[in-house]
């Protein structure tokens, strides 16, 4: 595995330049870049999940520094009750080796919104008038449903009487809530589509929802190693206005701006033209190569160590009863972990985020079609052929390499194409910890509810997809028969 040890080093050898970390929605993306252009010298590592994700790659070291809300601190990270102070943030955080600074200058917090027509008809003004209408039915992001000052604090707060609704991602909700296919929806009060989509927003008249006024969350170690990146940082304290906060999101969300367009209006630099809109120049967009290196790197290099690891597993597990049952245990109960939960497990012990954890997560998915598949193989390889082989005086390690292997190659190649094409789809992840490919793409059109950009990334992927299977299909009607005939001389 010296390809990881390698992939490791490179990563260290990033450490030295500022990495700015973002979360996957519109704002965050923005704040980044901001940030970016305020320190200099520095990379953005966008999108990298939700609030945990993201904090746990600064605790690990992976980031410097990202834009965050006192609130989430507060209530969803540190489970603090109260008006938090940035006096009490920091005394909590510094046995991490945390720390919060710079006050950027807006608050965006949490609220309901309705359609505007919809909550008149019922007279709805605020949050306390939900609990006379059970049968609205919410429509609300995954994160709001399981967070501390989200969904279960809010009902409990209010007496509400919805259900828990099932999760819907941010940016989708405001078309489903356009569409009349859910009622409630969370925002964020600095969101750019409130107005276009001519929403409500309810009142908090029971101050349920804390103070989000953004922040500067970093390692303590920042203003050392970064010092003249940090003097250039410090002076953005005040200057985002929740005005100037709507209006680029509003650039980069309804206006066509790429996220580093809308962040230099911070400035007031003029507005940069709208990127073309046409489905094929976002397809063959000057990052398109790039995307498709690092996919590729991910699915082939993934592949690579899955073959490595699962074939022993298999041939294991078919040569040894009592490992059977073990092995394949732990490979099936790896799959039913959810991707961005094990992301997150190896950005905290891998103290890493990027090609690394991607990589090790992708391997994990990949061994089960190649553990099962050469189980099966060798345990189809007939008695008489083992027979036959003994006879010959082949000891146990050669019938396996010369006999046995190649009658099982067929199922064990039909393993490892599956494990290919499955690869090509879940490599998609790895853009939510900033290891890049065609998943960058799909991260940027959820957060922006942007579906050409969506289709940008998915079909690549798929045709990719396809072609990874056509290549194995091709593969095995050239190369399996040859084996499986010893009239053709070889074995």
């Amino acid at each position: 595995m010296r390809w990881l040890w390698l992939l490791a080093f490179c990563a260290g050898a990033q450490a030295e330049t500022l990495q700015v970390g973002s979360k996957r929605f519109t704002e965050s993306y923005i704040l980044g870049e901001i940030l970016v252009q305020a320190a200099g010298d520095a990379v953005h590592r966008q999108g990298l999940g939700n609030s945990g994700i993201v904090f746990a790659a600064l605790r690990a070291g992976s980031i410097d520094l990202y834009a965050e809300y006192t609130g989430t601190l507060a209530r969803e990270i540190l489970r603090l009750e109260g008006g938090a102070s940035l006096e009490d943030l920091n005394r909590a955080l510094a046995p991490l080796g945390l720390g919060v600074a710079v006050p950027l200058g807006f608050n965006n917090s949490y609220a309901l919104a309705m359609r505007e027509d919809r909550a008149r008809a019922l007279g709805i003004a605020r949050l306390s008038d939900l609990a006379r209408h059970p049968a609205l039915k919410p429509g609300l992001s995954h994160e709001f449903l399981g967070r501390a000052d989200g969904w279960p604090g809010l009902r409990a707060a209010y007496g509400l009487p919805q259900p828990a609704p099932q999760g819907l991602d941010h940016g989708l909700a405001y078309e489903a809530l356009a569409a009349g296919k859910v009622d409630l929806m969370d925002v964020y009060t600095t969101d750019a589509k409130i107005e276009r989509y001519g929403l409500r927003v309810l009142q908090d008249d029971r101050g349920y929802f804390p103070r989000y006024d953004a922040v500067l969350l970093y390692r303590l170690d920042v203003p050392r190693r970064f010092a003249p990146a940090w003097e250039r940082l410090r002076r953005l304290e005040g200057r985002v206005s929740e005005a100037a906060m709507r209006r680029m999101n509003a650039a980069a969300e309804l206006g066509g701006r790429s996220f580093a367009q809308a962040a230099a209006l911070l400035e007031g630099a003029a507005p940069a033209p709208a990127a073309a809109r046409g489905f094929l120049a976002l397809l063959f967009g000057a990052d398109f190569w790039r995307l498709t290196l690092e996919h590729l790197l991910l699915v082939f290099g993934s592949l690579a160590a899955s073959v490595a690891a699962g074939v022993p597993l298999g041939v294991a597990a078919a040569k040894r009863p009592r490992l059977a049952q073990p092995i394949f245990a732990a490979v099936g109960v790896i799959q039913t972990i959810p991707s961005l939960a094990l992301l997150a497990f190896l950005i905290a012990a891998l103290g890493s985020i990027g090609t690394l954890p991607a990589l090790l997560a992708l391997i994990l998915y990949a061994l089960l079609p190649i553990v099962r598949n050469t189980h099966t193989g060798l345990a189809g390889v007939s008695a008489g052929v083992r027979e036959a082989a003994m006879v010959l005086g082949l000891r146990a390690g050669l019938r396996l390499r010369l006999v046995e292997l190649p009658l099982a190659l067929p199922a064990i190649l039909a393993g490892v194409k599956t494990s290919a094409v499955i690869n090509v789809g879940t490599a998609t992840i790895a853009a939510f910890v900033g290891a890049g490919g065609y998943g960058e793409r799909i991260v940027s059109g959820l957060a922006l509810n942007d579906a050409p950009m969506l289709l940008a990334g998915a079909v690549p992927a798929a045709a990719l997809a396809l072609l990874v299977q056509g290549a194995f299909e091709l593969g095995e009607r050239r190369f399996i028969p040859r084996r499986e005939n010893p009239a053709r001389g070889t074995v």
